[in-house]
């Protein structure tokens, strides 16, 4: 359950789903996006596609993927920090492993700004995805104050290296660079700017992790990604895949962004 560092960098579109669908949508929903990216020839070993229900989705969306040996990966939008015991309302990471989830978001944008999640707390989560073979996805990003007080990078990079502190030595990690800023506002970071962070990203992985990490790390971006705007962000040398919000909600538009390599000529 992605306990290994990966060889290569396979690109990966994620979709959360947020506070949207319930399990019989969710079931829909993951139906069609398999038939929709089957019939057009996807080849889900080249670009991985991963969807992120609802807690109360997930049971659902795993006997579907089990029974119809269906391409797609799944996960859960947050984990509790605790293993068991008395936090009502939490969800373990050994209840997201026993449902054969394989990815984990952890710190996104709005866990930050809504739940007040520090980058201490966040660690905490990141060592508890990787206690049970779960592989994080690390949200990190800044607003549009944090990028005037402190230019582009300093933030984000802040955020996961004090997140890093969390993490298990050879187990696989995904980043997550979201800029605040442009989340919801249809106004997405351009490939520069996102190529800008996510190489700095990656200079600091090698820093706290080794440069075979680094290397080997999949760093995503996030914030207003489109089908017309994916090929961009994926020519660059540092985004390896999305992580998508609004328009992983919308069924064409979703799989025409896990499809960027065909549209692009990539």
């Amino acid at each position: 359950m992605g306990a290994a560092l990966m060889a290569s960098r396979t690109p990966l579109i994620a979709g959360n789903w947020k506070m949207n669908l319930d399990h019989l949508q969710s079931i829909a929903f993951v139906q069609k996006l398999a038939w929709t990216l089957k019939d057009a020839g996807h080849d889900f070993g080249a670009v991985e596609v991963a969807v992120f229900p609802p807690f109360t989705d997930l049971r659902s969306v795993q006997t579907l993927i089990g029974a119809d040996d269906l391409p797609i990966k799944f996960g859960g939008q947050d984990l509790s920090r605790f293993d068991n015991g008395a936090y009502t309302g939490e969800i373990s990471g050994a209840f997201l492993a026993a449902l054969d989830a394989e990815y984990v978001i952890v710190g996104h944008s709005e866990r930050r700004q809504y739940h007040g999640e520090t980058d201490e707390q966040l660690a905490e989560k990141v060592a508890a995805a990787h206690r049970h073979g779960l592989v994080p996805i690390l949200c990190v990003g800044e607003t549009a104050e944090d990028l005037e007080q402190h230019g582009p990078s300093a933030v984000p990079v802040a955020q996961m290296r004090a997140a890093l502190a969390g993490a298990a030595k050879g187990k696989e990690i995904v980043i997550a660079y979201e800029p605040v800023w442009a989340i919801g506002s249809g106004q997405a970071a351009t490939s520069d700017q996102a190529q800008q962070v996510c190489a700095a990203l990656r200079v600091a992985l090698a820093e706290e992790l080794g440069d075979e990490v680094a290397q080997a790390t999949r760093i995503l971006y996030g914030g207003s990604v489109k089908s017309g705007n994916i090929a961009g962000f994926m020519r660059e040398a540092d985004v390896d895949g999305a992580l998508v919000g609004g328009a992983s909600l919308q069924l064409e538009e979703f799989a025409s962004i896990v499809r960027f390599q065909k549209h692009v000529g990539l």
